[in-house]
């Protein structure tokens, strides 16, 4: 079987799939050695530790492409989740980006309805297309795989900026387009974990982020609620910065305490966020003034 209906079987038999994020080789191989059911492409983790940059949009299609690739093939057997961010641009470039990531050998694939650039889901100020504009660009990724078995996931992230009932109704909404899996981004208490399972008529995905906005249950838990897929996409990254951060401070004779992360924003921090939203920020003051 290939990874793709593995993993369509892994996810209509109702035992959860944990999928750790991976990010580059080491840790593509080390998730499939340890014997997880998948690997997570993170998108925030190739803009780390490919390219020393936040996740706001400025990694492009054919570089994360060329990760997929990397680890679909470090992986081997283990079907690779890959996120695609908003398909980098219109519903051609989803068809584009669907072609090129399942020709790199995906068994899934991740689209969101944010607005281009994006940002990380557990940071502030997230802005979103219209349902209407998302649904054409699902369908584009739907009419565009050439294998049925590729998994194609729908993510909202009106949480943060429409609230949960929002969020609900467009979840739902990508699931009658077509989606096979939804993704409800950033939901912010057990109760609103537990909300999205009740009230989502479709296999849902749930992002676990450490430090993020999300409370992180458990396994047991999130199998009990009914939950087809949890990805852990900042573990593995975290623990390899921490192990980085802390041997390069003590070989300068220094605290890594002052640098350790809390949050995502405060991870970005480490690879140019504030530097990046500064820039960005110049330029909208200065299109507005023209």
């Amino acid at each position: 079987m290939t990874t793709r209906t593995v993993l369509r079987q892994r996810i209509a038999s109702g035992e959860l799939v944990v999928a750790p994020g991976v990010f580059d080789g080491l840790s593509a191989s080390l998730v499939g050695r340890i014997g997880f059911a998948a690997g997570y492409l993170t998108g925030a983790g190739v803009a780390a530790s490919g390219f020393g940059l936040p996740d706001i949009g400025l990694v492009t299609q054919t570089e994360m492409t060329e990760r997929a690739r990397v680890l679909a093939r470090a992986l081997g057997d283990v079907p690779l989740i890959a996120d695609a961010d908003t398909g980098y641009g219109a519903p051609l470039n989803v068809i584009r980006t669907v072609r090129e990531y399942e020709a790199a050998g995906v068994a899934a694939i991740q689209l969101e309805d944010q607005a281009f650039p994006k940002k990380c889901g557990h940071l502030p100020d997230k802005e979103l297309i219209d349902p209407e504009q998302f649904v054409a660009k699902l369908r584009a990724a739907l009419d565009a795989r050439t294998d049925e078995d590729l998994v194609v996931i729908a993510r909202t992230d009106a949480r943060g900026p429409l609230g949960l009932d929002a969020a609900i109704d467009r979840a739902n909404t990508y699931a009658a387009a077509g989606a096979d899996v939804i993704f409800v981004e950033a939901p912010q208490s057990v109760g609103e974990v537990e909300r999205i399972a009740a009230e989502v008529d479709a296999p849902l995905l749930i992002n676990l982020v450490i430090g993020g906005l999300t409370p992180l249950e458990s396994t047991e838990r999130l199998a009990e609620l009914g939950y087809a897929i949890a990805i852990h996409p900042s573990l593995p990254l975290g623990a390899a910065a921490w192990a980085m951060l802390s041997g390069l401070a003590e070989l300068a004779g220094k605290d890594p305490a002052q640098w350790l992360p809390g949050s995502p924003a405060e991870f970005f921090t480490l690879v140019g966020l504030a530097e990046w939203s500064a820039l960005g920020e110049r330029y909208r003051e200065r299109s507005e003034g023209a």
